[in-house]
């Protein structure tokens, strides 16, 4: 299927109770969308980056007792999986639908990731789009401005990505759920892709390519 872009009963699926009824509603309202995308996608990242992406939807398969808060499909340059590699991702929460580059706690080049980005600082904290947005918990919907941040704090975030074992990074952009459902597929797509764009960087970093 193409991607058609969300609605209110794809947003609405975070306030079903309990696990197996919300499980259901997520694999019938969103999942097949968020497969579309990844259809979409893979040959876009797989252009931009110059080797073979993947497109990982999250199953949620750990989940014994409490429905997930969020869901997603993540990009990277693995088929077995991402959580180990910097990645891209799609998803949403309840209340929003977020566009994000991520090295969460799982990647075990992230200390190094670190120390890269802090001495990008100047350049990160000029070239990051100011309606952007970090996180440094991909599981709390949580994020600053970074139209807010100093270049101090963005070096406190990429200290902290060297030091702290759960640490975590995500830079990216968020659509309020009013917006996206009035956006059509294609609109949504563009500005993805715009978003994408912006964040190639921060991934072709973590590799330390020239």
């Amino acid at each position: 299927m193409s991607f058609t872009g969300f609605t209110h009963s794809d947003f609405d699926v975070f306030s079903i109770d309990g696990l197996e009824n919300r499980m259901d509603a997520l694999k019938t309202h969103i999942r097949p969308k968020l497969h579309a995308l990844g259809d979409h996608f893979t040959p876009t990242f797989s252009a931009m980056i110059g080797e073979e992406m993947f497109a990982h939807v999250a199953k949620h398969a750990r989940r014994k007792i409490n429905p997930p808060n969020d869901t997603w499909v993540a990009f990277s340059s693995n088929p077995r999986g991402y959580k180990m590699l910097p990645h891209f991702q799609i998803g949403l929460w309840g209340t929003h639908v977020f566009i994000w580059f991520a090295m969460i706690y799982e990647a075990p080049q992230k200390s190094e990731y670190g120390k890269i980005l802090q001495s990008q600082v100047n350049q990160i904290h000029q070239k990051i789009p100011k309606d952007f947005v970090w996180s440094v918990d991909h599981m709390k919907p949580n994020v600053q401005k970074h139209k807010r941040l100093s270049k101090e704090d963005l070096t406190n975030m990429f200290v902290r990505l060297q030091t702290i074992k759960k640490a975590e990074i995500l830079c990216g952009f968020q659509i309020p759920r009013e917006k996206a459902i009035h956006m059509s597929g294609q609109q949504f797509l563009e500005q993805a892709q715009s978003v994408f764009k912006e964040l190639y960087p921060l991934y072709k970093l973590a590799y330390n390519w020239n």
